[in-house]
């Protein structure tokens, strides 16, 4: 079944202005099949574990979390969780005013924190096409990085996956998927 995802959601459970119910609702609208609720480590609410179980949505909700990450400078790593799976991205590639080899230099720094499976080669959602070359071992995924309504459904991936959280997150990881943009 070919699926349409967003991994990289933020809400009013740290820095965004729609909140997980509302954020839901928007990428449900826009024929979304799951998404990732990857809200900032350092500005999480204490309850928001809570606040997302409480979403109504027909999509699949994956909980996450963006971390900050120190690697010659902070950078952002999303944390997601199937029901057995964890997918890690390296996100926003594009955002740290780097250089080529500055960036391949602090990817492999963060995959000896983390077992990275994925880099994200978007910023908010536009294209980065630059990025798209990079030579990383790692598929390269295209998310919005939503914080507001006007950023949601700018990039997301699509797969042909079942409905099943760790069948998904497996997917991604082995690169079988395809990026797509407004």
């Amino acid at each position: 079944m070919l699926l349409k995802g967003g991994l990289h959601v933020h809400t009013t459970c740290s820095d965004g202005k729609l909140t997980p119910q509302e954020a839901a609702a928007a990428y449900e609208q826009r024929g979304f099949d799951f998404i990732a609720f990857t809200d900032h480590d350092y500005l999480l609410k204490p309850d928001h574990r809570e606040i997302y179980s409480r979403v109504r949505s027909r999509m699949i909700l994956f909980h996450g979390i963006e971390l900050t990450v120190f690697a010659k400078g902070y950078v952002h790593v999303n944390r997601i969780e199937g029901d057995r799976e964890t997918l890690h991205v390296f996100n926003h590639l594009g955002e740290y005013d780097l250089t080529e080899d500055q960036i391949l230099d602090r990817v492999q720094i963060v995959s000896a924190l983390y077992p990275l499976d994925a880099v994200e080669i978007t910023t908010k959602g536009f294209r980065e096409s630059w990025l798209e070359g990079l030579d990383v071992p790692y598929p390269k995924i295209a998310s919005d990085d939503s914080h507001t309504l006007l950023g949601v459904g700018r990039a997301w991936i699509e797969l042909d996956a079942s409905r099943d959280k760790d069948d998904i997150l497996r997917k991604i990881k082995k690169g079988r998927f395809w990026n797509c943009y407004l």
